[in-house]
């Protein structure tokens, strides 16, 4: 035993010199994209690029000829293939359940009415670098006397803006407790949804954050809040690293620590096995770290996507984008999976606590815009040596910065709480929410919004004071 103990502090200690070594802070030199830079059909260096800053109101307008050859395609499906026996979502989306929703899709989901629904928030378009940029532009009703504040909020995949219709007017609705109210713009990623895709290769999160930088600055916000979760929380880091002049401060319920863990690090998580306190603050953080084996093989049981996503976006995207059948079942499964790891032993899959019209709703974003393919080839610009190059990959978050961390979120991302300080160097809060998972916004409004209200509060009062 006291051998054991021997090795274990020399281990330790070696992990502490690696570390220290490893933890020489980087100065990020902004890789910021000249003006000229063209992202669309004009690919290339070209003045005429960006020769507008015209913000143009935008009603989606889909056509009655792409709704009866969607119903024409529900319609003319070809069978399912049955599920194997006492099977729920274990090998993916159960075709029992799957049907059912075709049924509903095509004969009870009214686009017309959900149309509307979705042109209640104001929307608009600008092209920025080449590309017509879709977004959100929700402002607190004009009676109101609070100070506006303004925040970007910044969606991943498989979701979109969709994601954010109930959240968006309980952030720009004044409450009684503060002062400020928040003005929200909510754009949809370049190749999602209305959004133009890049022509050309390159099209990474820190691209995407310089576009959306310039899109803050047109409506006139140089600085600004930040909020995103799954890309957007990517993308919402990539943006506080590069531009911290332009960011009071950043919120994420996708926060992340894999990227900056040390040796020091992987040895406590080892021995935390047997000392959580090492490690792990919380019982929930033990639940969601432990067994290590469980997080592990959990990945290599859920990342089948991502690889897929990483490397043959354009393969992939010619089946989804033909069929909608298949594109609901590769979309929704997400919604199942990544809302609770557990709900693939239920026979929807979990679904059920979810409207589905509103999970319809995000599928036809994908589908009256055919943005499958483009959608996924954010993964294959992320994950080359490329982009890991670029120096904010391996720079610390120095803006003030929140993680709102929601219990049923993907293990991978090992968001505990003694590990933050590795990525946010000015963590001024981390929650752990009592509920929900990945879709946090979609899921869990409420709680989200309450979050954000109350982080924003604190580092405002932050910044107000030390002025």
């Amino acid at each position: 035993m006291k051998k054991f103990k021997y090795l274990l502090a020399a281990l330790i200690a070696f992990a502490l010199v690696i570390y220290q070594k490893n933890a020489i802070d980087n100065i990020v030199v902004p890789e910021t994209m000249s003006d000229n830079v063209c992202w669309g059909a004009n690919s290339g260096q070209t003045k005429d690029c960006d020769n507008t800053k015209e913000v143009r109101p935008f009603l989606i307008n889909i056509t009655t000829e792409v709704i009866v050859d969607l119903k024409y395609r529900l319609s003319n499906a070809r069978p399912l293939v049955k599920p194997l026996q006492s099977v729920n979502f274990e090998y993916g989306f159960n075709s029992d359940y799957l049907a059912k929703i075709i049924d509903h899709w095509l004969n009870r989901y009214d686009w017309t009415a959900r149309q509307a629904y979705l042109n209640t928030l104001p929307q608009f378009k600008t092209k920025i670098f080449g590309l017509d940029l879709h977004f959100i532009h929700a402002k607190p009703p004009a009676k109101s006397s609070a100070r506006t504040i303004p925040l970007l909020m910044l969606h991943g995949w498989p979701g979109s803006v969709v994601e954010f219709y109930k959240i968006i007017p309980m952030l720009i609705t004044p409450i009684a407790d503060r002062n400020f109210v928040f003005e929200v713009v909510a754009p949809s990623l370049p190749g999602y949804g209305f959004s133009d895709a890049a022509a050309r290769p390159g099209m990474g999160p820190a691209q995407m954050g310089q576009m959306f930088v310039k899109l803050m600055e047109r409506l006139g916000h140089k600085k600004f809040y930040v909020q995103g979760g799954d890309w957007g929380a990517a993308i919402t880091e990539a943006i506080s690293k590069i531009f911290p002049d332009r960011v009071y401060g950043m919120h994420s319920n996708m926060c992340s620590t894999i990227s900056s863990l040390g040796l020091y690090d992987y040895v406590r998580l080892a021995l935390g096995t047997y000392w959580p306190s090492l490690i792990v603050s919380s019982e929930s953080e033990k639940s969601r770290t432990y067994p290590l084996s469980k997080v592990f093989f959990g990945f290599l049981e859920e990342s089948g996507y991502m690889h897929l996503q990483m490397t043959k976006p354009d393969t992939a995207g010619v089946a989804l984008n033909d069929s909608p059948v298949g594109l609901a079942a590769y979309i929704l499964e997400k919604f199942s999976t990544w809302t609770h790891m557990n709900y693939k032993s239920l026979p929807d899959g979990g679904l059920s606590k979810f409207k589905m019209d509103e999970l319809l709703d995000n599928v036809m974003i994908y589908w009256v815009t055919n943005s499958m393919t483009t959608s996924m080839r954010l993964y294959s610009e992320y994950a080359n040596k490329k982009y890991y190059a670029l120096p904010h990959t391996s720079a610390k978050v120095k803006v003030p910065a929140a993680c709102a961390i929601f219990p049923n979120e993907m293990p991978i991302m090992l968001a505990l709480k003694k590990l933050l300080n590795n990525e946010f160097e000015n963590l001024v809060r981390a929650t752990e929410m009592k509920d929900g998972g990945h879709f946090a916004a979609f899921e869990q409004p409420r709680m989200l919004a309450d979050d954000i209200w109350s982080t924003v509060y604190e580092m405002e009062n932050i910044r107000i004071n030390s002025i």
